[in-house]
């Protein structure tokens, strides 16, 4: 059977929202934002895009943190080929981050599971931002529902005009 061009694009589009989806757990010393921008079970535009589809997207908030993201580039443990520049990783996702930010250049192990192959990959730290994190629930720009997404750092979301 033979895809055609707009099929297959609907078929990468399907597969990244359920990618972009998660259960909703959250590491056990992940602290609730005290004074975030965005109260739970509010709205917000997402700007990042991070993944097609999200640039655009009306966003529920699922939950707010506050921590330390990171942007790393990671060898996935499946084998496949370095992801570079993903955004974001938590500083609780991140195997004996000890209790300081860790600098650009550090080489960690992720204990992330939102992405396949994520989980027990090697990485190395591209940037640090000391913001809060929100976990979102949206429909993708093309139509697909994503649940507990993780995560989009504060200055990626704009209020609702």
């Amino acid at each position: 059977m033979r895809l055609n061009a707009l099929e297959i694009k609907e078929t990468i589009e399907v597969h990244f929202a359920e990618t972009m989806s998660s259960s909703g757990d959250v590491p056990d010393k992940l602290e609730e934002a005290e004074n975030p921008a965005f109260e739970i079970g509010s709205q917000a535009i997402i700007e990042a895009d991070h993944m097609p589809g999200m640039k655009g997207a009306l966003a529920t908030i699922a939950g707010a943190y506050e921590t330390t993201a990171y942007s790393v580039t990671y060898f996935p443990t499946t084998g496949e080929e370095p992801v570079k520049d993903h955004k974001w990783v938590i500083h609780e996702e991140i195997e004996n981050a000890g209790e300081e930010s860790l600098k650009p250049g550090t080489e960690v192990t992720l204990i992330a599971d939102h992405m396949e192959g994520m989980d027990g990959a090697k990485a190395v730290i591209e940037s640090a931002a000391e913001t809060n994190v929100y976990m979102l629930d949206f429909t993708t720009t093309t139509g697909e529902k994503v649940d507990n997404h993780k995560w989009i750092i504060e200055s990626e979301l704009a209020p609702i005009e």
